[in-house]
């Protein structure tokens, strides 16, 4: 786990960073419990005035979830370790949105999936000029999860739903319009304004050092709150109506993606939109991960993209037949294995 992540003490300051470049910094299971006993431990130390994020390399915060067990255990029949995995997971993103000491995270190049869920949940989020922020789950049959489906809610009209349905990627101006950032401050900055933090500045100052970042998504807005409004099936027809190459590519990534998981993903994003809970999130999206390897694309996805790489899915569904009540039966209570929250702050 050390060659993993470095966790430490700095003056005043928690610091965790991420410290597996060449993996893109893919979270892990171990990696995840240890950011998550720190913040444990650092909750009732005087000393440590605020928390900083950050992460080794220049290509990625963190592109995601280190999934290889998952799809391995999910292959052997045993949905019991990615169950853990998921609900662990979960409770340390409730316990970085409602940490009660100041988080702030530094997120340059590929903040994807699990990097989100660890990055975007921060009280102040600091993005730069090569981040790209997108929630690809759909694609690998999984909907966007580790609290994430709640920043979609969230987004300007129906920017959730074009976002989780396409994994477009965000630029950092785009990702600020769209609420998972805060501030855009150019990177040579950042090492300096850590070393500040640590010394007991306040956090006002990387308001000081923010700047305006363009938000090219912005310039599509009205023709995204017409295409993805309705169901998915009246979705992939709008697109296919449509001309123009921003709605030719979104068409692509949707008949790309897992039918299921958009359908479910869509129906997670309208119960949400009034939602300020991520605990009521991250309890919806555990409703289907925890079923998404026995019932749903998870295996088959994982396989296409990243084990066979032959980017051919064979999906469950097709665009058209996903019922309501498959939707449903993703999204149904657990019973006892319901995800809860009783140790978050603990």
């Amino acid at each position: 786990m050390s060659d993993d992540i470095h966790i430490r003490r700095e003056g005043s300051a928690g610091r965790i960073t991420l410290t597996r470049p060449k993996a893109l910094n893919a979270l892990s299971y171990d990696m995840a419990m240890a950011i998550d006993a720190a913040l444990k431990d650092w909750l009732s130390d005087e000393s440590v005035h605020l928390v900083i994020l950050d992460a080794e390399g220049e290509k990625a915060f963190c592109a995601g979830g280190d999934i290889q067990q998952l799809y391995e255990s999910g292959r052997a029949g045993d949905f019991a370790y990615g169950q853990r995995f998921w609900r662990d997971e979960y409770r340390l993103n409730a316990r970085l949105a409602r940490y009660p000491k100041p988080i702030v995270s530094f997120m340059q190049g590929f903040v994807m999936g699990g990097g989100v869920g660890i990055g975007c949940h921060a009280g102040v989020r600091v993005v730069g000029e090569s981040t790209q922020i997108a929630m690809p789950e759909c694609g690998i049959g999984l909907v966007p999860d580790v609290g994430g489906s709640l920043l979609l809610a969230r987004a300007p009209g129906q920017m959730g739903a074009y976002l989780g349905l396409t994994a477009a990627r965000m630029s950092a101006g785009d990702a600020i319009e769209m609420g998972f950032a805060d501030l855009f401050v150019p990177e040579a900055r950042w090492p300096g304004l850590i070393q500040m933090l640590c010394d007991g500045s306040d956090i006002s100052i990387l308001t000081s050092e923010a700047h305006p970042a363009d938000a090219g998504l912005m310039a599509h807005r009205a023709e995204v709150d017409h295409l993805f409004s309705g169901s998915l099936a009246e979705i992939e027809g709008k697109l296919a109506a449509a001309e123009g190459e921003f709605a030719e590519a979104a068409l692509k990534a949707v008949r790309r993606n897992s039918p299921l998981a958009m359908a479910v993903t869509l129906d997670m994003l309208a119960r949400l939109r009034e939602e300020t809970d991520i605990r009521v999130a991250l309890q919806l999206e555990y409703r289907f991960t925890a079923r998404s390897m026995e019932h749903a694309d998870f295996l088959e996805g994982i396989r296409a993209q990243i084990i066979d790489r032959d980017r051919n899915p064979t999906w469950r569904h097709g665009i058209a037949d996903v019922t309501e009540a498959a939707v449903a039966e993703m999204l149904a209570p657990l019973g006892a294995e319901e995800l809860t929250f009783e140790e978050e702050l603990s």
